[in-house]
């Protein structure tokens, strides 16, 4: 399966949110749902696991559009925080320091 770096260098291509909306598999959106719901403390239901990646046309998972590392990718016109001449920048490295996959994704790209 080919790479799909987000803003932030998550893969959206191993995000289960994606895999339930391509797939259109409400079973599997109800068990991201529940799963996500306990670990980020949050909310959620089926109704709320839809989303094609970060960077592609089409819809998002609502946390997405309130993404400030999305949002300043976007606002320099740029892929990703890999193409950033700020990078890594202090909003992107206390991100990374939580998650080491997308540090990688990202070191990846800029090499």
């Amino acid at each position: 399966m080919e790479k799909l770096i987000a803003a932030c260098g998550i893969d959206c291509s191993k995000c289960e949110a994606r895999q339930a909306t391509i797939a259109n598999d409400n079973a599997l959106r109800t068990a991201v749902a529940e799963k996500w719901s306990q670990r980020y403390d949050i909310k959620l239901t089926a109704d709320n696991i839809n989303c094609l990646g970060c960077i592609e046309p089409g819809v998002k998972f609502a946390h997405c559009y309130e993404c400030d590392i999305r949002a300043c990718v976007r606002s320099k016109g740029l892929k990703n925080c890999a193409e950033c001449a700020d990078y890594p920048c202090a909003m992107l490295q206390e991100f990374l320091a939580e998650v080491p996959d997308a540090k990688a994704n990202l070191e990846e790209l800029r090499h």
